[in-house]
């Protein structure tokens, strides 16, 4: 039976690994999956900066591992922790592996630019679910992949993060399918400019060719300003709870009404 208000969102008992937890859009969906109820796994690369996400989520059903979600062996050892801790894994969030994301020309950007993006924007998507899929499938759960809108619109400079958004939105779609054998439901979000962030602030504070350019793109939004990561926690806390239990494949844009359309 279809189930509503408070109920429809609540995660009792349900266990969730999010990689990139420690900060920004990461660190908010942890903090609201708590809320609802989850024990949530927190991971990261610095267990100094995972000590500290551990202490501003301030909850006792908050956790941490700590390892490189891009690295195929780490992201394995992280999920037999989580398992080690609550014996079950449920809901998998993978966000986070921002780098130094500058917007340039195709012809621009280096080599080793090309492969650090990669790795950290989309392998570190692919290894936490394969290391999860074991576990998931004994009762089933719940994947979100966290993406960006540029994979949905063409946009001049982003060659790099736009094709691998691009990348994450076919992603979702074809472990839908897959996985749907085992009652496993994948959803993405595509984002764009998120406020409320440690590095969105660190950018519009920096007063350079970058802040105006975010300074630019704010100004563009329809309600006079870009989401807030606890907005796209909310999108995040719909996509893994029993309110979009019959929603797999999707990728949702959480952009302020920035652009529309796409695929």
């Amino acid at each position: 039976m279809p189930t509503a208000g408070a109920a429809a969102t609540d995660l009792t008992g349900q266990v969730a690994w999010v990689t990139g937890g420690t900060a920004g859009i990461g660190l908010a969906i942890a903090r609201t999956l708590l809320s609802a109820g989850a024990h949530v796994v927190v991971a990261g690369r610095d267990a100094s900066r995972g000590q500290l996400a551990l202490e501003r989520l301030a909850h006792p059903g908050a956790s941490l591992v700590v390892g490189d979600a891009a690295d195929p062996q780490q992201a394995r050892a992280m999920a037999q922790q989580v398992i080690a801790l609550h014996g079950r894994l449920d809901i998998v969030v993978a966000s986070g592996g921002a780098v130094d994301e500058k917007p340039g020309l195709f012809h621009e950007v280096s080599d080793a630019h090309f492969t650090e993006v990669y790795r950290h924007q989309f392998l570190n998507r692919i290894f936490p679910v394969r290391a999860a899929l074991p576990h998931l499938r004994e009762r089933g759960g719940c994947v979100l992949l966290i993406g960006t809108d540029a994979g949905r619109h063409a946009t001049v400079g982003e060659t790099l993060h736009g094709s691998l958004g691009a990348a994450t939105i076919m992603l979702t779609k074809t472990l839908a399918r897959e996985f749907s054998r085992w009652d496993i439901r994948v959803n993405s979000l595509a984002l764009t400019l998120t406020a409320g962030t440690e590095a969105f602030d660190k950018v519009m504070g920096r007063g350079d060719w970058l802040a105006a350019l975010y300074e630019k793109a704010v100004r563009r939004f329809p309600r006079g300003r870009p989401p807030l990561a606890d907005e796209v926690a909310q999108a995040a806390l719909f996509l893994v709870s029993p309110q979009s239990s019959q929603v797999t494949g999707q990728t949702i844009s959480v952009n302020g009404g920035l652009s529309f359309g796409g695929w």
